[in-house]
């Protein structure tokens, strides 16, 4: 007769193959099929083979803690859980460690976040190697606090590649691309996140981010977010979970928030002595003559504080079509500001592109005849530009102003000196990248190896 192991109703055990020293099961003899917690599963092919790359958090109540695992696929299953739901899962077959003893058993994936043990064992896996003494618990030893940290301490090494997603919209847009490309050259785990799949749990013991098919997104080492202005408050929602999490943002959420307010900025930038074009802001279309006179009359220009990339601003060449465009954007409740037109500078601009307190790239940008706005995405020109080392300072001045780690600044030559015209926090890389010929996507990631003291 086969000599039994005798176990308790909860032990703790390893899967060597897995790479897991140890973690905590639930020994459930009612349970015919074992489960293991595991989330970001996906499915590849090896040598032909169907194969299943997975995260195990080992640790209960701790999702920093994370075991990157992959196995061979041997089955697709329908299990039926212990509150009555169906779900089909992956099955694969590993080896497992009880006090020494080590056998193959299979085991489905699945996330066990809601339940109390990262590990359920069944009686499948128990069948003619143990006995379970209900009464009993930690019959094979129980690991200190302290052994527990040094058997995941390689967690911590800050020389093992960073986990960073791009949280943004569009994955085929030219800077996406870049910045998840220079990420895996510096050999990076690199995550693209759609901001619209991605959704938020908000739990006082458990917080998570999910993705699309319910993945958990809680072990990232850093996210970039990269939100378009019709994402802002949602994709500033997300970037805050993250911040909650303790996950490293490049550009905070708040800093994100304050710089889509034009009006907020510019107040903002003021108090931090960096100067502007004179720009009025009101409410009451009783007000328009004088806030057209208190910019200097016109021609004005006139913006919509929720425009971007050059969309909603109009230049009124006349103080009569000023009137009629501010009182048309006043009666559909629209907020707007009204800025002194800079004639000498002859419808050109400054983009400075900054990261991590450092101008990394600048070129000046030109509008096309007859137009006024220097914007390359409406149509404009670019071309390479020597800065002054007045409009450097200009530029840092404000990224730190907004607490923004990544920036494009915009700054306009005047009669005055450069005067900031306003500040991007998702700048685009495919202008400046192909005029100036620097790498910007990778400056990005060494900020964020920077904040980790990380070194290849």
């Amino acid at each position: 007769m086969i000599e039994k192991v005798v176990i308790g109703s909860e032990e703790w055990c390893s899967f060597p193959k897995l790479g897991i020293p140890i973690i905590k099961a639930r020994v459930d003899s009612g349970a015919k099929t074992s489960a293991l917690h595991a989330i970001n599963i996906i499915p590849f092919v090896k040598d032909e083979e169907n194969w299943v790359r997975f995260d195990v958090n080992p640790i209960q109540k701790n999702t920093k803690t994370v075991q990157h695992c992959e196995a061979k696929v041997i089955d697709k299953r329908i299990v039926k859980s212990s509150s009555g739901t169906r779900e089909l899962r992956y099955v694969i077959a590993t080896s497992i460690s009880f006090g020494g003893t080590v056998w193959e058993i299979e085991i489905t994936l699945t996330n066990r976040d809601s339940m109390g043990f990262r590990m359920l064992l069944g009686r499948e896996a128990m069948s003619g190697k143990l006995l379970v003494d209900p009464e009993q618990r930690y019959l094979h030893g129980q690991p200190t606090t302290e052994k527990i940290k040094e058997y995941y301490q390689t967690d911590q090494n800050p020389h093992k590649m960073l986990r960073i997603g791009l949280l943004a919209s569009n994955p085929a847009l030219y800077s996406n691309k870049r910045i998840m490309e220079a990420g895996e050259m510096l050999g990076h785990e690199m995550h693209f996140l759609n901001i619209k799949d991605c959704y938020i749990k908000l739990d006082s013991h458990n917080p998570e981010i999910h993705y699309r098919g319910g993945k958990i997104l809680n072990n990232f080492d850093a996210v970039i977010p990269r939100i378009r202005p019709s994402m802002t408050y949602y994709g500033c929602a997300l970037t805050r979970q993250f911040e909650a999490l303790k996950v490293f943002t490049l550009n905070s959420s708040a800093a994100i928030t304050q710089s889509r307010d034009k009006l907020f900025s510019l107040q903002l930038l003021l108090n931090n002595g960096i100067e502007i074009p004179t720009t009025g802001f009101a409410n009451s279309p009783l007000d328009t003559n004088d806030l057209i006179a208190m910019v200097g009359g016109s021609p004005l220009i006139i913006k919509l504080l929720e425009g971007t990339q050059g969309k909603g601003v109009v230049l009124a060449e006349t103080k009569k079509a000023a009137e009629s465009v501010i009182n048309a954007f006043k009666s559909l409740n629209a907020n707007i500001l009204v800025q002194e037109f800079i004639k000498e500078a002859n419808g050109k601009d400054l983009r400075l592109f900054v990261v991590d307190g450092k101008v990394v790239a600048a070129m000046e940008r030109a509008a096309l005849p007859g137009e006024f706005r220097a914007n390359i995405h409406l149509g404009g020109t670019a071309h390479l530009i020597k800065t002054t080392a007045e409009e450097k300072r200009i530029a840092i001045r404000a990224a730190k102003a907004l607490n923004l780690k990544v920036a494009g600044v915009d700054i306009i030559r005047s009669s005055k000196g450069p005067l900031l015209l306003e500040v991007n926090s998702s700048p685009g890389l495919e202008g400046i990248e192909g005029i100036t010929k620097k790498d910007i996507a990778t400056e990005m990631i060494k900020a964020i190896e920077k904040n980790f003291k990380w070194k290849m």
